[in-house]
């Protein structure tokens, strides 16, 4: 049975009851003076309101509460504060160092660059961008702690802007690493935090919102379509390859682009599009895309199609930038 027929029933009940129970006592009261008669109504009268009050008005009440819609809490329903998070991640994200020779010029042939990055597995495994680390020589890794060891190169794909670095880990030491979640939760207006290397500031931490998710930007040469999350965390050069994270300190996408003279927009990889490419990163060394053609008259081994290492296969690929 159905609360509100239960209710009706009992209000039903309840004013039989109250009505009784005043004939009940005006009539044993004995009482012949009219007035007193009329008195000792009033007072059972108001005794049965206060009855019906006690057993209708505040059951009903309940139920109304009880039909109330409650507000169910989102996966994304997380407090920690940015004190917190910073704690927690800013161990395992590292600054990046690169050395290159170009030998195309005749003077000032070494170059140098930074970025930041993200230890996302204990056994040394670094997550950052492939336009940081692309065509390098030497690369260097820099922790929180002072620490710098060498780094070599994985996997690479230019056109997601992903690179895979490794490191030896020694058997005495036990690196953090960030959790890398799929960022499918992730809602516009999600509060969101960078930590990175911006201009070569160490572990400085930025904070804001998500602006637009599956943002596209206007396809390069050599590149496809692929959605972006927006947002206005303030991302300089350096921040590349620095994890996204959001209120329950997960990495929800790599900060790795903004747009020259815009302010407050600025455009990370989502992690979903990570996930989706990482196994063959780690397994291949670059990602194979059927459909970017390889060149005419290439036989059915051909592997130019694969977007990978300098020197061995993607020589062709331009680097992201």
């Amino acid at each position: 049975m159905y609360p509100e027929q239960r209710w009706n029933e009992l209000r039903q009940t309840a004013m039989l009851f109250s009505v009784r129970l005043c004939r009940s006592a005006t009539y044993r009261s004995k009482i012949l003076h009219e007035g007193g008669e009329m008195i000792r109504f009033l007072k059972c009268g108001g005794f049965s309101l206060i009855v019906l009050w006690a057993l209708l008005v505040v059951p009903a009440h309940a139920v109304a509460q009880a039909k109330a819609p409650a507000i169910a809490p989102t996966e994304t329903s997380c407090n920690l504060s940015a004190p917190d998070i910073y704690a927690n991640a800013s161990p395992a994200v590292v600054l990046i160092r690169t050395r290159s020779i170009n030998p195309y010029k005749l003077t000032d042939r070494v170059e140098s660059a930074l970025g930041s990055g993200f230890v996302f597995d204990k056994s040394g495994l670094i997550l950052t961008n492939s336009h940081v680390v692309f065509g390098a020589q030497l690369i260097s890794v820099a922790f929180n702690d002072g620490r710098t060891v060498a780094a070599e190169i994985v996997g690479l794909d230019p056109i997601f802007d992903l690179a895979v670095l490794h490191i030896a880990v020694p058997t005495d030491t036990v690196l953090p690493a960030l959790t890398l979640e799929n960022s499918s939760p992730v809602r516009v207006g999600d509060d969101v935090i960078a930590i990175g290397n911006p201009l070569g500031l160490n572990q400085t931490l930025t904070r804001g919102v998500v602006s637009a998710l599956n943002r596209v930007l206007p396809e390069t040469p050599f590149s496809t379509s692929r959605p972006m999350i927006q947002t206005d965390t303030s991302i300089n050069p350096g921040n590349s390859g620095g994890p996204l994270i959001d209120r329950c300190g997960r990495v929800v996408g790599i900060n790795t682009s903004i747009i020259p003279g815009a302010r407050g927009i600025g455009f990370a990889v989502p992690s979903e599009l990570i996930l989706e490419v990482l196994p063959s990163l780690l397994k291949n060394g670059g990602v194979v895309r059927k459909d970017i053609a390889p060149p005419a008259g290439a036989g059915p081994d051909d592997r130019s199609c694969r977007t990978g290492k300098p020197g061995r296969e993607g020589k062709n690929q331009r680097r992201s930038i």
